[in-house]
């Protein structure tokens, strides 16, 4: 009886040593994509503050240009490496009105991109420029990085931000962050099984 016994628990030990031998790598690739996805989340959520702030900056303080408020606002992005990975808009928008009556449409006024000449960081370090949800720009001054080719006023292109929202000459600040992020596993598919993936240009707008 008592070899018996012996028998069966080997038995026991080694089917669940297989068991885990199996589900092993499957829980720690789970675990490294739910890992993964935490990393993103994070990244999200600084890229939120950093839009906030640079609004908040521009929007409350003339004596700081479009520049130096971008820069500031990515030194403090850590962990996330804004410098090489990152990029931040900051656009003008302005209602104008439409006719003789109260109504009013957005335009955008201005336009500038976080390309830091002198201390030489933003765009002109990692060339990093996704497409602003705002509106587009063509060509980029190099010394302080605002936009050459937006038109007067009177032919501006429209915003949909606030869109007849604004009082005629009412302007706001609308700060777009973008962060390159790489997954490292969020396209994988185990059986039907998909790990969300974020990214790669992670956003956030803050209008102010």
């Amino acid at each position: 009886m008592r070899g018996r016994r012996i028998e069966r628990r080997r038995r026991s030990d080694g089917l669940a040593a297989v068991e885990l031998a199996l589900l092993l790598p499957v829980m720690l690739l789970l675990l490294t994509g739910l890992i993964d996805l935490a990393r993103g989340l994070q990244a999200d959520l600084v890229l939120i503050n950093l839009s906030r702030e640079s609004a908040n900056i521009t929007a409350r303080n003339n004596s700081t240009t479009m520049q130096n408020a971008m820069s500031a606002v990515s030194a403090s992005a850590p962990p996330l490496d804004m410098n090489d990975r990152g990029m931040i808009y900051i656009t003008e928008v302005m209602g104008v009105a439409v006719g003789t009556g109260s109504t009013t449409r957005s335009v955008v006024i201005g336009q500038y991109r976080w390309d830091d000449a002198v201390n030489n960081v933003g765009y002109r370090n990692s060339h990093y420029a996704p497409s602003s949800k705002v509106w587009s720009c063509t060509s980029w001054s190099s010394v302080d990085g605002s936009c050459l080719t937006i038109p007067a006023v009177a032919a501006a292109p429209n915003s949909t931000v606030m869109n007849g929202q604004l009082a005629a000459g009412q302007v706001v600040f609308v700060s777009e962050s973008f962060y390159n992020f790489s997954m490292l596993f969020g396209n994988f598919n185990l059986g039907g099984v998909h790990l969300p993936t974020l990214g790669p240009d992670l956003y956030s707008m803050t209008v102010f």
